[in-house]
């Protein structure tokens, strides 16, 4: 089984604040997909990039999770534990991938991000979401939240690039 081909569409140059956000967010998901098309089972779990544990299989398992956070809990207001890691194992998401079944990781992967979209449908940018991880920083914007989730999948698709890279010599954005 191989990681399927995926489409990315480029975000439009001008648009207004929300579909620029989404589609910025949309394109950045789009683009982990396409750091996995054609891998194998066997390497979207390799990890490498010595010392590092970070697999593009573990990436996707990350991103679902972080998905689910801020859209479902935060946003949505969802009872939506974590899928992928635990408080006692906080790096399962990453590192216990070698049983895993990419597809269904994959599948989690789609499903969550559909549901996020849902929860978000309709949610003005202005909307407030209460912080509650007790940083003393204050709430969230509805806004905020897309901007760090673009900037998170920015982060971890320049690490999807060069674990990509080590496995098999693809390149590219």
């Amino acid at each position: 089984m191989t990681a399927a081909p995926v489409e990315r569409v480029d975000p439009p140059l001008v648009a207004d604040e929300r579909t620029m956000l989404e589609t910025w967010l949309d394109y950045h998901r789009a683009t982990l997909l396409m750091k996995c098309a054609g891998l194998t089972d066997a390497q979207l779990k390799i990890r490498s990039a010595d010392p590092s544990t970070l697999s593009l299989l573990g990436l996707v398992r990350h991103m679902t999770d972080v998905e689910r956070g801020w859209f479902r809990r935060r946003i949505g207001g969802e009872d939506a534990p974590p899928i992928y890691y635990t408080r006692a194992q906080p790096d399962d998401d990453f590192d216990a991938v070698d049983g895993a079944d990419s597809a269904a990781m994959f599948a989690a992967f789609s499903a969550e991000v559909e549901r996020c979209r849902a929860v978000v449908a309709g949610v003005s940018l202005d909307t407030r979401v209460p912080n509650t991880s007790q940083d003393g920083r204050g709430d969230f914007s509805v806004r905020w939240i897309f901007v760090h989730m673009i900037e998170e999948y920015a982060r971890h698709n320049g690490h999807a690039d060069l674990l990509r890279e080590r496995i098999d010599g693809a390149v590219g954005d």
